[in-house]
């Protein structure tokens, strides 16, 4: 099997490597949808170049697989057939060509339009029109970047450039089209993963349009800057670009081009997780569209606005904006575009029956539209929702992975064949089973059929990229009927035409399946090199990952988060035959524990909708010798149909080889019993039930490394939580005799890489801030008044109490004075939902997502980093399995070598006391002494008070990030 893993630096940004089709009219928005997040609904998501044609602002699509490409029409695009017969009758002028062209790429039959803008370049250049002729090139270009066809788009745009430039002067017609070409060359250039190029490129397309004087162009260019530097990684440049561009844009009288830079703006702040200012900014957009009656964009507007009501779950006034965009919709294509959202939306609250009935009218408006792009795309999305149907009732369900499609190895054989017309593999036709199992796949033929169809039109229209989405779909599906031949063949036909044009999202998929594929079919060695790949494209396309999806969480949870787990199941699977064991099982598991670390930073990243969290891999052995950092990781063993669950524990020693151990306990089980710990950790509750659960976790985690972890003097470890494990309370775990914190210090980390040494010990100075008195509907702290007081009389504190513990004032305090400690004692929540996490002021809640605000000249480098920062009265959010990466944010966010917190709120008079033993411990000066010890100290302190012995008030502390 070939390679598949990205090529060299270009796959940093390789999922731009096949643009999606650059709409050369203006038209109202962009509504794109992730290949590898899949799911038919269309997010308004501004995150692809913006081609500007004729002074008009168009924002690209991205390569992804969305009929909603073809949506926002201002006018139906139809008789192509006929417009080919016109080209062969009689002869065109070159303007006829170029226009037939467009219309042709509009369309989204690329081949087609590059063949004629060929002919106009031939006919300008004969006719020794230069102007003409570079703009037919500048088309050219971007037709043969949607084709992947990268070497011929660079010639393209190079010589029309070339062209341009060789002028000695430049009338105003010919400064415009300069300055759509530079807006090309910069599309090209991010494409190749030349980000700083693009960047610079589309800086000097905005000096060109300004000496144009088209303002609509200057704006185009700066949303593609933000993207670019988006790309780059500085999101919060982006973001203030994009506001910047809102308020230039409220200056402007009412007008069509105002509704659609509106919405453009709109869609990038969705991109970067502004939903407020999102959606503030789409309404404004929606109110001028309806003053000027215009429908088209009205549509489009409200299904940018829709999407925004389903990211934060009201899916009611979600489907009604919806419904209102599919009832304004001008074309087949917009209607089908709304009407796939609301498919999406039906099958992931479960309605299945109105789904079922959505379906005749989605497939009736595809059948009324000519191939294309769009129209493909669709027929791939509507093919998989049908494949997620169940007997009976019809249920259509959203991908969950494969597990749930290998339930049963029973087929039978059905009669039915698929034709694929001009098939290149030796088997034409391919029977379909039908799977009697608990999740069959109804009318199979049906839906081969329309996929045939899909890769039949992909090719008429020579377009690679939508037949690799098509081919892969196919294969999907014989992977569900269990034909893992046919499966294997079509997945490696996708994979072969995705990886020639470097569409990295494609391939990301197709090498995620074909390695699941292999796997059943017992082909482990293939298996793990094709989940290797789909794991490396998944890296490279890290930035892109993040804010594609109007619901982030559901789609990363089942279309990205099980590569990283299926790839690590693998990886530290036992071998099958004897021989190089041991060098074999080393390499695996260093590179399970790479995935894993790996993962820990998505979740992050898709915890924050941007890819910002970029640091250095630190090498655990030069950070302490004498900590041991522990993985666990729940799997699923999905070899050969057995589909048991493990908790898999990697172990990290210092200088020493990694070894790994697992418990065989189905995942219901093992939430099930760490349900019952954290409900038992309060008081009231069984002491003897308490300690048997405390024992029974502690047996799965460290039990089997007792003796390792004596026999290599380890004082501290460190965990990587994985999932629900994460709100474990570590240090409550029970050996039979006595608990964790009684022998070693605990610290939680989500991934080495994330966090840099910390600063050596110097006299401690620490600015502390806290709420006494009940504000915002939270109650009275009374104890965090003498909290505030001990830790003033250890440590040199400035201190800033109820009215006084402002934004405004803490702001200026943590920016005034390089303070290495910062205290808040204060409410506060820690939630998966970075909507739902914040801290408490007195005047207003500070979100997690705001939190770097307040630390602007330490993220500026101007003052240093926060060595800790303590929130000691804070709490999980009840029932969220995975809210500390809540906690995680804050630590993240405010750039906190190591940050304390609760992950339940806690008496606070206990609080105080072991806040001062805390800090009476980090500022001893006769010895040494890491935070983790100093913390696990202040718990022993309690734990030795007969008030406060149980683990209720002692157990609920954790040190994130930096230990030493």
């Amino acid at each position: 099997m070939a390679s598949i893993l990205p090529k060299g630096k270009r796959q940093s940004t390789a999922k731009r490597t096949s643009k999606g089709k650059r709409n050369l009219l203006l038209l109202p928005g962009l509504f794109v949808l992730s290949l590898l997040l899949v799911t038919t609904v269309v997010p308004a998501v501004a995150q692809s170049p913006i081609s500007i044609v004729s002074g008009e602002v168009r924002q690209e699509a991205k390569p992804t697989p969305n009929p909603s490409q073809e949506g926002n029409r201002r006018q139906e695009i139809r008789g192509f057939e006929g417009s080919r017969e016109e080209v062969t009758q009689q002869p065109l002028t070159p303007g006829q060509i170029l226009q037939q062209g467009r219309e042709f790429y509009e369309a989204g039959q690329f081949f087609e339009a590059a063949n004629l803008w060929q002919q106009a370049v031939q006919a300008y250049k004969n006719q020794g029109t230069i102007l003409n002729q570079a703009q037919a090139l500048n088309y050219l270009s971007l037709a043969y970047q949607d084709l992947g066809q990268g070497e011929q788009a660079q010639q393209a745009i190079a010589t029309s450039l070339k062209l341009l430039q060789s002028r000695e002067k430049l009338e105003p017609r010919g400064v415009a089209i300069l300055a759509q070409a530079l807006n090309t060359q910069g599309s090209l250039q991010l494409t190749q993963g030349k980000t700083e190029t693009a960047l610079a490129t589309w800086k000097q397309a905005e000096a060109t349009y300004e000496l144009a004087g088209n303002e609509t162009g200057k704006l185009g260019s700066r949303i593609n800057q933000a993207q670019a530097l988006q790309t780059l990684g500085q999101y919060r440049r982006a973001n203030e670009l994009l506001n910047k561009l809102v308020e230039e844009l409220q200056t402007q009288p009412d007008s069509v081009l105002k509704a659609d830079g509106l919405r453009s703006l709109g869609i990038a702040l969705q991109t970067v997780g502004d939903l407020v200012k999102s959606k503030a900014i789409l309404e404004q957009s929606l109110a001028i569209s309806q003053q000027l009656n215009a429908s088209a964009d009205t549509s489009a507007t409200l299904l940018g606005i829709g999407n925004i009501a389903r990211d934060i779950q009201r899916y009611d006034v979600a489907w009604r904006f919806y419904q209102e965009a599919a009832n304004l919709a001008q074309t087949p294509i917009t209607t089908l575009q709304a009407q796939l959202n609301q498919l999406s939306l039906l099958a992931q609250t479960q309605q299945w029956q109105t789904a079922n009935s959505l379906m005749p009218q989605i497939e009736s408006n595809l059948s009324q539209l000519s191939p294309s792009r769009a129209s493909i795309y669709a027929r791939v999305n509507l093919a998989e929702s049908l494949m997620q149907q169940k007997n009976g009732d019809a249920e259509i369900g959203r991908t969950r992975g494969t597990r749930e499609t290998r339930g049963t190895r029973e087929t039978r054989r059905q009669g039915g064949t698929v034709d694929i017309p001009n098939y290149p593999l030796s088997i034409i036709h391919y029977p379909l089973s039908i799977i009697h199992s608990q999740f069959p796949i109804p009318n199979s033929q049906k839906i081969a059929q329309s996929l045939a169809t899909a890769v039949q039109q992909a090719r008429q229209i020579k377009d690679p990229r939508a037949e690799a989405y098509a081919l892969t779909q196919l294969g999907k599906l014989y992977e569900q009927t269990q034909q893992w031949q046919d499966a294997q063949s079509l997945t490696e036909q996708a994979l072969q035409i995705s990886q020639s044009i470097e569409a990295a999202d494609i391939t990301a998929r197709a090498a995620w399946q074909l390695g699941r594929i292999l796997e059943q079919r017992g082909d482990l060695t293939g298996a793990i090199a094709a989940f290797q790949g789909a794991f490396a494209h998944l890296q490279s396309l890290r930035s892109d990952l993040v804010a594609v999806s109007p619901d982030v969480q559901f789609n990363f949870k089942e279309s990205v988060e099980p590569v990283y787990r299926e790839l690590v199941n693998l990886l530290l699977q036992p071998p099958l035959t004897k021989g190089q064991m041991e060098d074999t099982s080393q390499a695996n598991i260093k590179q399970a524990r790479e995935v894993i670390e790996a993962l820990q930073l998505a979740e992050l990243d898709n915890f924050f909708r941007d890819a910002c969290l970029d640091t250095q891999p630190v090498v655990l052995d030069e950070i302490d010798t004498q900590a041991a950092v522990i993985y666990p990781i729940i799997l699923h063993d999905s070899f050969r149909g057995n589909s048991a669950s493990r908790l898999e524990v990697v172990l990290s020693l210092p200088n020493q080889p990694l070894r790994h151990y697992a418990t065989q306990l189905p995942e219901e089980e093992i939430e099930d019993i760490l349900q019952q710990f954290y409900s038992s950790l309060y008081p009231g509750y069984s002491r003897d039930q308490r300690l048997r659960l405390a024992e029974e976790i502690y047996d799965w985690l460290i039990r089997p490394a007792e003796a390792d972890l004596a026999n290599s003097g380890i004082q501290t470890l460190v965990f990587v939580p994985d999932g629900f494990l994460r709100n474990l309370p570590i240090a409550a775990l029970y050996d039979g005799e006595q608990y964790i914190v009684e022998k070693y210090s605990v610290a939680l980390s989500p991934g080495l890489q994330l966090f840099p040494q910390g600063l050596e010990r110097e006299e401690l100075q620490a600015l502390t801030a806290g709420l006494t008195e009940a504000r915002q509907g939270f109650a009275e702290l009374p104890a965090v008044e003498d909290e505030v007081k001990e830790i003033a009389s250890e440590v040199d504190a400035q201190v800033l109490l109820n009215q006084e513990f402002t934004r405004t004032a803490f702001q200026k305090e943590i920016n005034g004075k390089p303070f290495p400690v910062v205290h808040l004692a204060t409410h506060g929540q820690f939630s998966s939902n970075p909507q739902e996490t914040f801290l408490l002021t007195w005047d207003e809640r500070i979100s997690v997502k705001d939190f770097d605000l307040l630390f602007e000249k330490r993220r500026l480098g101007i003052l240093k980093p926060i060595d800790l920062l303590v929130l000691s009265a804070c709490q999980t959010a009840a029932g969220d399995k995975r809210a500390t990466l809540g906690l995680a944010g804050f630590a993240l966010r405010s750039g906190a070598r190591s940050t304390m917190a609760s992950l339940w709120s806690v008496h606070d008079e206990s609080t105080a006391a072991l806040m001062s033993e805390f800090y009476r411990q980090l500022t001893q000066t006769n010895r040494a002494i890491t935070k983790a010890e100093a913390l696990r100290q202040a718990q022993l302190t309690l734990l030795s008070d007969s008030r406060y012995d149980h683990p209720y008030f002692w157990a609920s502390f954790v040190l994130v990030g930096n230990w030493l």
